[in-house]
Formats: structure tokens, sequence, C-alpha cells
């Protein structure tokens, strides 16, 4: 048979289940199709930084995909229409691809089936446990983390699956044409490349080499990166590397040097990502509305001031350590959980803005962007989401005392800024006014 299969959140050969199970074909295209975010939230596009990281994840793997006799096609626009495209002209039988989390995502999967002439078979996406493992059906996955963490934390992570050791090869006389080149260098703070050689490396620096992992508690809420992150969740969240490689090498770890408290406590980041992706497949256009999901025990009154906006994206308020926070994420693409949730909760509680804009600002500018954990988050920030405490509020001077008491990462970022006036109003100006129907619109 002659098929296609449609890389999408899965960019590597290892553990790539999806690939695998069209190796048995005559013939295989495989295909990455770039899609430009829709504009969201007086957004559009993406950072020059999450940009760069994504085309070297490409590289990398048209890199191992050639050295098997295979190669790349990537292709820009929209999949429901490109692919059927495809399908007619190489005169393909069957089509595959990975199921990635997101309403968006979700509408465009089944469109392109309606529009396919050949069947469309999904497979399961880069998560530890398949859909038949969880102890419950989707629609009863726990409103809460904690619950859902007890039901499947002895669940057994399935062993990583070999890369192939051959694919078929691509129909003759089909042009591969080049990746388009990125135009910006990884910051000097963070010298991270993508693809899955770099995360490997990364993934036995972290444990076996410089085994950070036996003090990743105790430093994880390290506002530097390298500096107490294992800064996985770039591999992560494109599928350059496989949550399940990384649970089995964190297994080998305990097994062969020692297990404590912090490897216990990245095992339960990953169940934290886990838990967020099968939300966000649960929770589809919820996932986007200003009530998230209906659970915020207040009513919560915001309204959208442009100028507040850009003050907190460009790293302009009147808090300096949510600048410098800021300023780390325009210049390198990323931020420690911790910074993440100190500028979110300024965003939102602070400056009273509509939380989906600053999760749509981390979606454009985050390397490690994944729409379950960056949405989910926020909603947990803001109380509309999982957290049973209905939302979390920090104080800000707390935090810069607790997490940059001397104010080097301060200093380092440029977070201390002029003072401004809180508002800014000439003749022209309209009234401001309290938003509640917000959540009408939906996100991608």
């Amino acid at each position: 048979m002659r098929e296609l299969y449609w890389l999408q959140q899965d960019l590597r050969l290892r553990d790539n289940p999806g690939l695998l199970a069209h190796a048995a074909a005559s013939e295989l295209v495989l295909v990455y199709i770039w899609q430009e975010p829709r504009p969201w939230c007086n957004l559009r596009g993406i950072g020059q930084q999450r940009r760069r990281v994504q085309l070297e994840h490409l590289q990398d793997l048209r890199q191992d995909l050639r050295a098997l006799g295979q190669d790349l096609l990537f292709l820009e626009g929209h999949p429901e229409q490109l692919l059927p495209a495809l399908v007619q002209r190489w005169r393909l039988e069957r089509v595959g691809t990975s199921r990635c989390p997101g309403d968006y995502e979700s509408c465009q999967l089944e469109a392109l089936r309606e529009r396919l002439p050949v069947p469309l078979q999904v497979h399961g996406g880069n998560t530890l446990l398949q859909r038949q493992q969880l102890p419950f059906a989707l629609d009863a996955l726990p409103g809460q983390f904690t619950p859902f963490r007890r039901a499947v934390d002895q669940l057994p992570v399935a062993a990583p699956l070999p890369a192939p050791e051959r694919l078929p090869p691509p129909p003759a006389g089909m042009a591969f044409p080049p990746l388009p080149a990125a135009d910006i260098a990884p910051h000097t703070s963070l010298p991270l490349r993508g693809g899955s050689r770099a995360g490997h490396r990364r993934l036995q620096q972290f444990t076996f080499g410089e085994a950070g992992v036996a003090d990743y508690k105790q430093r994880r809420n390290c506002l530097d990166p390298l500096s107490g992150s294992s800064t996985l969740s770039p591999w992560l969240a494109s599928g350059a590397l496989s949550a399940r490689e990384v649970a089995h090498t964190l297994a080998r770890f305990e097994q062969q040097r020692l297990r404590n408290e912090s490897t216990e406590w990245l095992y339960l980041e990953l169940l934290w990502r886990e838990y967020f992706h099968w939300r966000a497949l649960l929770d589809g256009p919820k996932l986007f509305r200003f009530r998230g999901l209906g659970t915020g025990r207040k009513h919560r009154f915001c309204i959208f001031d442009p100028r507040a906006f850009a003050r907190w994206c460009q790293g302009d308020t009147d808090y300096p350590l949510v600048n410098a926070l800021q300023r780390q994420l325009l210049a390198t693409g990323w931020m420690s959980n911790r910074g993440r949730q100190i500028s979110a909760s300024c965003l939102i509680h602070e400056l009273g803005l509509d939380w989906r804009y600053g999760a749509a600002f981390f979606e454009k500018h985050l390397i490690d962007y994944d729409v379950g954990s960056n949405y989910g988050n926020w909603q947990y920030i803001a109380g509309v989401g999982c957290d049973p405490r209905g939302g979390r509020r920090f104080n800000l001077q707390k935090q810069a005392a607790e997490h940059d008491p001397d104010g080097i990462f301060t200093t380092k970022w440029g977070g201390n800024r002029p003072r401004q006036p809180l508002y800014v109003t000439d003749a022209a100006d309209w009234p401001l006014t309290p938003s509640t129907t917000a959540d009408d619109h939906e996100g991608p």
C-alpha cells in the first residue's frame, strides 16, 4: 500500500507508534504542515525563539529520516486542504497521524476525515498512558489533579518502542523542498537546540550525567534555566522526546543510583502534564472560555486595558520581578514554572485582565508551548479550572524576596523600570467598563 503519515507533535523516530504503524507500506509519504496560529487575543504569529526551535526539531528529524532512505515533505497551509490533494496526486491508500489535544485540532481532524477519500488512522499522542489504561472513561476524568494522580500513580508505563530500522521509500519523483532557515540564534542564557538528539543529550545530562534530578525538588523554583529545571519540556511539547522515554530513564536512574523525593517529584510533573493532556481532550472549547470549566466560586469581573496588557507583555509594569520574567521570555522563549505562576498572577489579580490574553501571549513565545499545560495552568491561577481553592494570588513582594532576594535575576533582565501613571486618558478615550460576556469568545 502507498501510505501517508502526517507528523504533528511526534517529531521523532524512537517510541513513535504512529510512524511504526506505517512501516510496512510499499511507499510512504512523511509530511509536516506548518500552520500559523489564527489571530487570537490581539496577537498573531509565533515568537522568533519558538519558531527557531520548531525548525530545528524538523531539521533534526529530516536528518534521521534521510539516513533511512526517507525524507520529510514540508508544506505550509491547511491540512484539510493539502492532505486530500496529496492523496489524489500520489494515489495513496491510507493516511495516519497522532491525536493532538485542542478544540481547533479536533475540529480540523474531523474536517480532514470528511474530505479524505481514504481511511484515516489516528494514533495516541505523546502520553505516559494509553487511553485504554485509564481506570475511568474520559468523560469521567476527575475534575482535580489529586484524585487523578492517586488513580494512575501505580499504573505501569509501557516500554518505549525502538526506532525503525528501515522505512518504506517515498514515491519516485516526489520533490522535497528545503526547510526554512531560522532567523535568530539561541540566547546565551539558554543555549538550547531543538531536535531529538539534543533532547536525549539533555535527558542523559540531567539524570546520569550531572544528576540534577537528585535535588530537583529543592531547586525546581529557580528562575534561571538549567539551574533547577530539567528543561525537558521543549522536546516533550514537540514530541522530539517521548514522555515514556523520560519516565523509563527516570526509573533506571532510581534503580541504579537513588530514589528520593526529587526523583518522585519529577515523575509528579510528568503526571501533571499527563493530566492536562487528557483534560484538554475532554474540555474542548471550555479550555478557551473566560469562565473555563465553570467551577469558579466567584463571579470575576475584568476589563481590557490595552496599555496595561502591552506593559505586561513587554515587561514594563510597576512589578520589577514580573518585568524581568517577561523580558526573559521575550529573549529566550522560556520561563520557569514558578516564574509563569508569578507572571500569570500579576496579569490576572494585579492588573485585572482577562487570563486568556496572558495565555495567548505565552502561546506565542514559549518554546515548550503545550495547549493543555499552558491553558490548563492559566485556568488554575485564574480559578476557573481544576484548582479546588478557586485560584491562586501570589504576593509579588514575597515571591521576589523568596526567589530573588538579592535582586540578581531582576537586574540581569532589566526588571527595574521607571514608574508610570496607572492610567493615561485623553478626550478621545472610551470609558473602560467591566466585561462579563468574554466567555462567549472561544479559542483556537
